[in-house]
């Protein structure tokens, strides 16, 4: 996901979509131990949008304040 769109959402949707990929990336290690995760570069790329969001997240409460 580019940072544009996560830009785009409120912070509920962030907060949702920020569950929602902890969700995949435990899912994808799970399938990671059990040898059946095709492509490694997945988990690289969920670690990436998860610290996106928080990132986004964190700038939306300093605004706030």
């Amino acid at each position: 996901m580019k940072i544009k769109e996560i830009r785009e959402k409120n912070s509920e949707e962030l907060q949702h979509l920020l569950v929602a990929m902890r969700e995949k990336l435990s899912k994808l290690r799970f399938d990671l131990e059990a040898r059946k995760l095709k492509n490694n570069q997945e988990i690289q790329k969920t670690r990436k949008t998860i610290a996106r969001i928080l990132t986004i997240l964190k700038e939306k409460e300093k605004k706030e304040k």
